[in-house]
Formats: C-alpha cells, sequence, structure tokens
C-alpha cells in the first residue's frame, strides 16, 4: 500500500479591516456567532501557519476584542498567549483565564471565548496523527481522549516547551522536507501526549471529584504509560503525593496497592492484543512479556483471577 504524502500548509494573512480579520478567522476556525470590535489600541491583525495536514504551527496578532464561539473539533489545538486577556468557557465548566505563556488544550466539545488585544500561538495536531503515536502506546483509536481541565505539571511543561522550540525551529520557514516535517509532528504528538495524557474511559466517577485530582493523575499516568517500567515512586512524584499518601489512596478506590493497579491495567492490555490477534499466529507467551510478565504460571494464574478465562480461551475468541 502506497502511504500518502501529507499535503503542506503554508498560510499568511495581514489586514488592518476589523470585519476581514474576524471573518477570515471564523472562516479557519469553523466558528460561529464571532463579534469583533476596536479597543483604544490602533487595529492591527496578522495570521500565519505552517505546516501540514497532520500538524501546523500558527500564530494570530489581534489588536481588538474578538468573542465568539468554536464549534467541536476533531483536530487537537494546544494554545497559549504571549500578551493580552484571553478567556475560554466550555459547557458546564468555569471560565478558563489565560496565562500568558502557559498553554492550554482547547476543549474538544467547543467553547466560546473571549480575547483582547492578545498574540497567540497555536499547535494542531489532527486526530488520526495523534491516535497513531497513542496507539503505540496502546490506546485503542475510539478511546483516545485528552481532558483539558488538567493542569499540566513543570516536569510536562519544560518536554512541551523544548518540542515546540525544535519544531519551530525546525519547520518554521516551510521549507522542511517531507520527511522532516512528519517526523516533528510525531514528536508534536508525543509531546501533546506528555502534556495532557490519555484519560482512561474506564476510570471509575469518583476520580473526577476535586478531593482526588492527585489519585486521577497517578491513575491517567498508568493507563498512558504501563508499556514502561513505572513504579509507585514513579507514580508518587506524579500525584505530587508521598508514597504512604499513595498507597492509602489506591487501597482506599482501588482496594489494591500502586503495584498490583499497575498489574491490572497490563492485563487488560493483553487482553485487548489477544482479542486482536490471529489465533494462528499469535503468542500468547510473547504478548505476556511484551507487557513485563516473564514467568507463564504466574501470569496465566493472574489473567484467569481477573478475566475469568485463561489466555488460550481469550485468543480463540479473537475475531
Amino acid at each position: 500500500m502506497t502511504e500518502r504524502t501529507p499535503t503542506r500548509v503554508q498560510v499568511a494573512s495581514q489586514s488592518d479591516d476589523l470585519e476581514v480579520a474576524r471573518d477570515f478567522l471564523a472562516e479557519a476556525y469553523a466558528g460561529n456567532e464571532w463579534q469583533a470590535d476596536r479597543t483604544d489600541a490602533p487595529f492591527r491583525f496578522g495570521f500565519r501557519a505552517v505546516g501540514d495536514d497532520s500538524m501546523t504551527l500558527r500564530s494570530i496578532r489581534f489588536d481588538g476584542h474578538l468573542s465568539g464561539v468554536m464549534t467541536p473539533s476533531d483536530d487537537f489545538v494546544v494554545q497559549w498567549t504571549t500578551r493580552g486577556r484571553a478567556t475560554i468557557t466550555a459547557q458546564d465548566d468555569d471560565p478558563i483565564v489565560m496565562e500568558p505563556g502557559r498553554p492550554q488544550l482547547w476543549p474538544q466539545g467547543g467553547a466560546a471565548f473571549d480575547y483582547r488585544d492578545y498574540d497567540q500561538r497555536l499547535v494542531q495536531v489532527n486526530r488520526a496523527a495523534l491516535q497513531e503515536v497513542a496507539g503505540e502506546r496502546g490506546t485503542a483509536p475510539d478511546a483516545l481522549a485528552l481532558d483539558h481541565r488538567v493542569r499540566p505539571d513543570d516536569r510536562a511543561l519544560q518536554v512541551w516547551q523544548n518540542a515546540v522550540r525544535l519544531i519551530s525551529h525546525t519547520v518554521g520557514d516551510g521549507k522542511a522536507s517531507p520527511l522532516l516535517q512528519a517526523e516533528m509532528g510525531r514528536l508534536g504528538a508525543l509531546a501533546l501526549l506528555e502534556l495532557y495524557p490519555v484519560v482512561s474511559k474506564t476510570l471509575p466517577d469518583e476520580l473526577l471529584l476535586p478531593r482526588n485530582a492527585h489519585l486521577r493523575r497517578a491513575v491517567e499516568y498508568v493507563h498512558e504509560h504501563c508499556h514502561l517500567p513505572i513504579t509507585s515512586t514513579d507514580l508518587a512524584r506524579v500525584a505530587s503525593l508521598s508514597l504512604r499518601a499513595l498507597q492509602h489512596a489506591f487501597q482506599r478506590t482501588f482496594d489494591c496497592s500502586p503495584n498490583s493497579y499497575i498489574r491490572r491495567v497490563r492485563l487488560d492490555r493483553v487482553r485487548d492484543d489477544l482479542l486482536a490477534g490471529d489465533p494462528a499466529s499469535t503468542s500468547i507467551a510473547e504478548v505476556a512479556k511484551h507487557w513485563g510478565f516473564g514467568h507463564a504460571g504466574r501470569f496465566s494464574a493472574s489473567y484467569l483471577q481477573q478475566h475469568g478465562e485463561y489466555p488460550r480461551e481469550t485468543l480463540r475468541r479473537a475475531a
């Protein structure tokens, strides 16, 4: 099968006409109910986008007041302002006041916004591109969901900022080769998944409560990084909890230790791989080793206890 070469994107626009600028942005972002007004500053508008249809870097300058509603989008957009005031409000959410220089994931379900005299930077990643990278970490395409309400920690912010600097330097002039552009797109997707880990659809509702925010970060980290050699100490660091507090939280919520929870998630991933495998060619032992289970007897017993059947029975039912 021949792979399609992504279509290059290179757009630039500027204007001193308020209505022209408003209409340009409304069309570019499929918005509605957009309103634009002048402020005390002389009106100036500039827009630039560079990249391809998998990932683009964008910048906007708007010396005026702009408000409206963005409709739901399949793309994942991380934005941050370097100047001005900006507020976004998703349905049933409290308003998010943008902090200059701090990235914010745009709500997938759409949101209202209110910006004034601002400079904005954006990284826009296509859903299919992010699904491909997330799939390598064990996330099924229909399970890809990121939570815009998460506040990234300092480590994730540093990873993101370093990645964006490299991407901007590499593709900012619009002359990068398709191969190099593709590599930068992959880097952008990886950095985005570090900034906003995939939200598991199987998390208990209790984790959505504000008092469980620390535990939720640890649990989401497990679901996103269970293919890596993570430990309870890693989870305590991610959750900003002491090891003892982390263990107590897991015991209270899941009736197990953090390490046991990691094993549960990995056993779920084993089951997913077996159900997606070919009974004639899939090696149960290799799948088990891939998810960190080296002892066949203990693995089989743990799998039976969690899933109510032996791995070979699951594989026989694979489509």
